[in-house]
C-alpha cells in the first residue's frame, strides 16, 4: 500500500501543534478564543496556498466535536451543496451544534452557486467555513459575506518552516527511522515561498531522490534535484505565484515583450481573467499612479471588459492593457505616500483634529472653536489658502514626493507656487 504525501502525513490535528498563524490561534487571539467557546460564526479563510486554511478547518471541527462536511469549489454544483445541506440538517436534529460546511477554493463558486448557501447560514443551519486564495471582496457575494468573519492567513515565516521541517524529521513515521542532515536550508526556504505544502513536498522529493539512510542536505542537492523535477504551470498549484510576479516586475519594469509572456503562460495554464484584471488595476495605481492618470481609468475599462466578454476574446483587451502599462511612463509616489502616512499614524498615534478644522453643526461646537478661523480657499486667490492641514504632532511631515516624470514635474511646480518651502522638494 502507499504512503500518504508527507505533507499530509504531517497534517496537525490539534491548535496545539498547528504551525504558524499565532495572530489568529495563538494563545488569546480572537479565534483561538471563539473555538475555545465554542461560539464560532461562520467564516472565511483568506490567504495563499499551503499556510494551513484546510487543516485548520478540520482542526476546528474536531476540536469542537461537531459533524464536517467538506465540499470543493472545482467539483461541486448546486445540487451538491443542497444534498449536504440536507444531511445537515438531519444531523443537526440529533447534534448539540449545528455541523460545519468546509468549502474548499469558495472563490470558484459562481453567483447561484454561493445564493444556495445563504439561507442555510442565516438560519445556522451550518457553520460555513470557506478557504479562499482570493480576496473574498471580490469573490464572494456581499450577502454571504456580511454573514461571515474573514480571517487573513499569512505565508509561513522562517521559524514556522524550520520547525515544521525539525517536526517532520522527528516524528515522521518513515524519516525518524533515518539520520537526515540538513546542512543548509536556504534553497528549500526560497522554494517554499512561505508554503508549508510545498515545503514538505520539496524537502520528500529531496530526501527520496538522494536516497538511503543518511541524507545530508545542502543547498546545491535540493536545486539540482527540484530543477530536475520542475513542475508545469497550475493555476491552482506551486507555480501560481511565481508567474503572476514575473508579470507584474514585467510591466513595472516597462518590458513589453516580457509582460505579454507571461500573460500568455497564465492564459494557456487557464488562469482566470478576472485575477489578471484585478492584479493590472492594482498596477496602475501602485506603479504608475500620477505619472499617467489614464492608466487606472484604462485597467478598469479593461476589468469591466474581460468580465463582461470572457475568453477568448478577452485575451485581446488584457493584451492591449498590458502593453499600455509597461509602456507607461512611472511612478510609486501614490504608493509610498499612502505608505509613510501610515507609518505616521502608528508612530504618532490618533493625532486630534485642528479645531478650525472640524464640523461645526451646532451652536455649543461653534461656541469652544470648531470651525472658528477656517479658511474656505475658493474665496481666496487662485482657490488657496496657506492654512494648517495637519494636526501639530505631524506637522511639516511630506508624505508625497512626486516623481521624476513629465506629469508629476508638473504636480511639483504647482504645490511650489502654492506652498513655497513647504512643498520644496
Amino acid at each position: 500500500m502507499s504512503l500518504a504525501p508527507l505533507a499530509e502525513r504531517m497534517r496537525p490535528t490539534s491548535l496545539d501543534n498547528y504551525i504558524g498563524q499565532k495572530h489568529i490561534v495563538g494563545e488569546g487571539a480572537i479565534l483561538r478564543n471563539a473555538i475555545k467557546s465554542n461560539i464560532l460564526p461562520s467564516i472565511i479563510l483568506w490567504g495563499p496556498p499551503g499556510v494551513g486554511k484546510t487543516t485548520l478547518a478540520n482542526i476546528i471541527a474536531h476540536q469542537l466535536k461537531r459533524p464536517f462536511y467538506s465540499l470543493s469549489a472545482i467539483n461541486s454544483g448546486v445540487k451538491d451543496i443542497r444534498d449536504v445541506i440536507d444531511k445537515a440538517k438531519g444531523t443537526g436534529m440529533f447534534a448539540q451544534a449545528n455541523p460545519i460546511l468546509f468549502i474548499d477554493e469558495i472563490h470558484r463558486f459562481s453567483k447561484s452557486q454561493q445564493d444556495s448557501l445563504l439561507g442555510a447560514v442565516e438560519k445556522g443551519t451550518v457553520t460555513l467555513i470557506g478557504a479562499t486564495t482570493e480576496n473574498p471582496s471580490f469573490e464572494v457575494i456581499s450577502a454571504l459575506l456580511s454573514r461571515c468573519q474573514v480571517y487573513i492567513l499569512k505565508h509561513l515565516d522562517k521559524e514556522d518552516l524550520l520547525s515544521m521541517l525539525d517536526l517532520a524529521i522527528k516524528t515522521d513515521s518513515i524519516l525518524k527511522t533515518k539520520k537526515i542532515v540538513i546542512e543548509e536550508n536556504e534553497a528549500l526556504l526560497r522554494l517554499s515561498g512561505g508554503d508549508g505544502r510545498k515545503l514538505l513536498n520539496v524537502f520528500e522529493l529531496v530526501v527520496n531522490a538522494i536516497g538511503g539512510d543518511e541524507i545530508i542536505i545542502t543547498n546545491e542537492k535540493v536545486t539540482g534535484i527540484v530543477q530536475q523535477n520542475i513542475a508545469i504551470y497550475d493555476k491552482a498549484g506551486e507555480n501560481h505565484y511565481d508567474i503572476i510576479s514575473a508579470f507584474i516586475k514585467s510591466i513595472r519594469g516597462s518590458d513589453p515583450n516580457a509582460a505579454v509572456y507571461w500573460l500568455a503562460r497564465m492564459i494557456e495554464g487557464g488562469e482566470d481573467p478576472s485575477f489578471i484584471a484585478r492584479r493590472l488595476l492594482i498596477l496602475a495605481s501602485e506603479d504608475i499612479g500620477n505619472a499617467n492618470p489614464t492608466a487606472l481609468v484604462i485597467a478598469n475599462n479593461c476589468f469591466q471588459a474581460v468580465n463582461v466578454i470572457g475568453f477568448p476574446e478577452s485575451r485581446i483587451i488584457l493584451s492591449q492593457t498590458v502593453i499600455y502599462l509597461a509602456t507607461s511612463a512611472k511612478s510609486n509616489a501614490s504608493y509610498m505616500a499612502i505608505n509613510d502616512a501610515m507609518e505616521a499614524v502608528q508612530q504618532k498615534g490618533d493625532q486630534p483634529v485642528p479645531l478650525h478644522l472640524r464640523n461645526a453643526p451646532t451652536k455649543l461646537m461653534k461656541d469652544i472653536g470648531y470651525g472658528k478661523e477656517y479658511q474656505y480657499s475658493h474665496g481666496y486667490e487662485n482657490n488657496f489658502s496657506s492654512q494648517e492641514y495637519l494636526p501639530d504632532a505631524v506637522k511639516g511631515m511630506k508624505f508625497y514626493e512626486p516623481g521624476n516624470n513629465a506629469r508629476e514635474k508638473e504636480l511639483r511646480d504647482f504645490l511650489k507656487k502654492r506652498w513655497g518651502t513647504k512643498y520644496d522638494y
